[in-house]
């Protein structure tokens, strides 16, 4: 326990307290037991559960969610002392629960139901406590559900409130809600010992003591006040009941249990996922320990007369909206529990539950702001419609049915999903021509096999077709028998189908009958205007990061014993500007010569004449942003070897410091300028130094292009092809070729 933070922690308990007491009365209630027990449940929830629970913002304690099951199990077994042997064997097996590590069931409740319960919860605060804001106090058992133990529901109940106002009442809770509303506007927010629900609560009691003295027409009668049952401190005893064991055997008794267990646990694991979201401070509750801490408490709720303890969602949210730290404020609430029972009953018995209600009214606003709905809006339809289904299904029936049938909804969309969206596919051009991929998902059920089938059989005649199932863990039999057919169809109708990453258990041989990687007929079709327009391609979809996968292993297959590559790139040794990358290219498709600042030698141009004997169609000079080796020319770096390099850029940044347009020296324009020159100056070595590859341009069988690549935007700007009509510029005048 941290006690630098029990500055936050007791105020916090404090308010938890307030709000716990009425509430644990009511529950026990509404649940047909005594009124002690709902106490008993909501001491063993502060001060044991609350020691033991990994969460530091979490309140257990009697929920208003087993009240009907508590009821109904109580009429079934004949007597409250027998329900708390199934209560015990409830503890036990939540324990057994905890320890076998079945906590991961919270993990499956998907974000939009989870929203949706604490939306629901805000909603259900605020419809529930409206009665007793305006002093009509039928309903003492705070049930959340829609059907309360009076006989009313939850909208009957406003309809019989307005016809039975307290004006007391109205004014007390009108005036905590300005005080709540506006409390961070006043000084006294400083006071971290004073926090703004006490204070309403000291003020709804000086208010009514007031009324009754000078105005006794607004004075709340004390059916409309706190009302803890008084107790005998000397005769304990008396209001405690013990489990009665000869029923241990008894089946009926072992049914609620599970019942019980089942349930309580749901809900805790539910209120836990709920209430980490709701943490400022995004703390996240271990499902298992908490499964542990509500076995152990309610074991000890068993054995002393208490009613089924879960976390509770109300307690815990006015817990986190108080501004408690850590879960010392749940164990010190506990404390306040146990020690008003004993001495304190006197005073709390003079507290509004109008002030109370302004509490957890304001508190249901918090959980159920408009902006949480227009946010899940935003979202998509997906997203919505669960969460308001399960916003409206807890409103109208209870919480753990609302959640269920909000789970309900998000599984038929994510099964509507899966059906509607089975695969993605996706059309694109390589040098092998427009190749069309249809990848499958992880889990390929029968539900998709009829739009598989469709947009199968939709692809025209004469196309390629790609299956991928790489990372598909399971594929229906269905699915696979439509995969079968389909390569029947495929030959005739003249497709060129692979099918590739099908597990060996399914038993169906992965067909290859194309091979993305270039053939020398491919390589000899294509014209050097072509392969400009692939490497076009292939850097649009690098920008877009839809590049393709490369199956290098069938490439590795497919160029072996012989290479067909459709471009050579000149390019820098710079790590970040790969030809194969930048172009989304595969293996065997570009011939890369890598050196500092794209410059060219002799041995260079061989090398660019044996690119062109291989059968390579364009030469690309690629220069780049930020390159390392103009800068170093910048600067004039010519030390060792490095003036090989520098010494030939140094030409480009002469040529650019005697323009008549020429950057800042040492800025960003001058390092793009002199790179783009030093491009120009590149090409221009070729052209004259290699009479050849000058014959090849102008016979159209080899194309030659500058390029320039800026890294941070990832886009490769081509520059005109180089024609035989621009020959003697280049020749003439090499450096100023524009």
């Amino acid at each position: 326990m941290n006690i630098k933070e029990l500055k936050y922690d007791i105020p916090a308990g404090i308010v938890v307290f307030l709000v716990a007491l009425p509430l644990c009365l009511g529950i026990a209630l509404a649940s047909g037991a005594p009124l002690f027990s709902g106490i008993i449940s909501g001491i063993i929830g502060g001060l044991i559960v609350g020691m033991l629970s990994g969460s530091q913002t979490s309140v257990s304690g009697p929920a208003a969610g087993l009240a009907a099951v508590v009821l109904a199990s109580i009429t079934k077994l004949g007597a409250f002392e027998i329900l708390l042997v199934a209560i015990l064997i409830a503890g036990v097996l939540q324990l057994a629960m905890g320890v076998f590590r079945a906590g991961f069931i919270a993990n499956y409740v998907p974000s939009n139901v989870i929203k949706g319960l604490l939306a629901a919860i805000g909603v259900l605060l605020i419809l529930k406590q409206i009665p007793h804001a305006v002093g009509y106090d039928a309903n003492q058992g705070d049930d959340l559900s829609f059907a309360q133990a009076n006989g009313e529901n939850t909208f009957s109940a406003l309809v019989s409130a307005f016809q039975v106002v307290t004006p007391g009442a109205i004014v007390i809770a009108g005036l905590s809600m300005l005080v709540l509303l506006y409390w961070d506007r006043t000084p006294l927010k400083n006071v971290k010992l004073l926090p703004a629900p006490l204070f309403v609560v000291v003020l709804g009691v000086a208010l009514n003591v007031l009324f009754s003295k000078y105005v006794p027409g607004l004075a709340i009668e004390p059916s409309h006040l706190v009302d803890i049952p008084p107790v005998d401190v000397n005769n304990l005893g008396a209001f405690v009941q013990l489990p009665d064991l000869a029923h241990l055997a008894n089946k009926d008794v072992w049914i609620v249990a599970a019942t019980i267990a089942i349930v309580a646990s749901l809900e805790t694991l539910l209120n836990i996922e709920a209430v980490d979201k709701l943490d400022p401070h995004k703390r996240e509750t271990p499902p298992n320990r908490e499964l542990v801490a509500q076995g152990v408490g309610n074991i000890f709720a068993g054995l002393l007369g208490g009613l089924p303890v879960t976390s509770v969602i109300v307690r815990s949210s006015v817990n986190i909206h108080s501004g408690n730290r850590t879960k010392a404020s749940a164990v010190f609430h506990g404390l306040l529990l146990l020690a008003s029972v004993l001495v304190l009953s006197p005073l709390l018995n003079l507290i509004p539950l109008a002030a109370l209600a302004a509490i957890l009214i304001m508190t249901g606003y918090k959980l159920a702001k408009i902006s949480l709905f227009t946010d899940m809006y935003k979202k998509g339809w997906s997203q919505f419609v669960p969460f308001v289904i399960t916003v409206v299904a807890i409103v109208v029936t209870d919480l753990l049915m609302g959640v269920l049938i909000g789970l309900a909804a998000s599984l038929f969309y994510l099964m509507r999903s899966n059906f509607r969206n089975p695969f993605s596919i996706e059309q694109y051009r390589l040098h092998i021509g427009e190749v069309i991929k249809m990848e499958l998902p992880n889990q390929v059920s029968f539900l998709n096999k009829a739009t598989i089938k469709t947009a199968l059989w939709d692809i025209p005649n004469g196309a390629k077709v790609l299956i991928d199932a790489s990372n598909a863990d399971y594929i229906d039999h269905d699915v696979l028998e439509t995969i079968e057919d389909y390569r029947v169809a495929a030959a005739e109708r003249d497709v060129q189908l692979n099918i590739i990453g099908l597990r060996d258990e399914y038993q169906l041989n992965d067909p290859i009958q194309f091979v993305p990687a270039l053939d020398k007929e491919t390589q000899t079709r294509l014209q050097p205007a072509d392969v400009l327009q692939l490497l076009r391609d292939g850097n649009e979809r690098f920008k877009a990061g839809r590049w393709i996968k490369k199956y290098y292993l069938h490439q590795v297959d497919a160029t072996a014993s012989s290479q067909h590559p459709m471009a050579v790139v000149v390019n820098c040794i710079d790590s970040r500007t790969s030809p194969e990358i930048i172009f989304d290219a595969g293996l065997g498709d570009l011939l890369t010569i890598r050196i500092a600042g794209n410059v060219i030698s002799k041995e260079i141009i061989g090398s660019l004449e044996i690119a062109h004997k291989l059968g390579a169609k364009l030469i690309v000079v690629k220069g780049h942003s930020s390159c390392g080796a103009v800068g170093l020319a910048l600067k004039n770096e010519h030390a060792h070897s490095i003036g090989s390099i520098t010494g030939k850029i140094g030409v480009a940044v002469r040529q650019c410091q005697c323009g008549d347009h020429h950057a800042p020296a040492g800025s960003k324009e001058q390092l793009e300028q002199v790179t783009r020159q030093n491009i120009e100056n590149s090409l221009a070595e070729i052209i004259n130094g290699s009479e050849y590859l000058r014959g090849c341009i102008e016979r159209g069988e080899m194309g030659l292009v500058g390029a320039y690549h800026d890294i941070a935007a990832r886009n490769v700007e081509f520059g005109p092809m180089v024609t035989p009509d621009r020959f003697e510029r280049y020749r003439s005048n090499p450096g100023l070729a524009a």
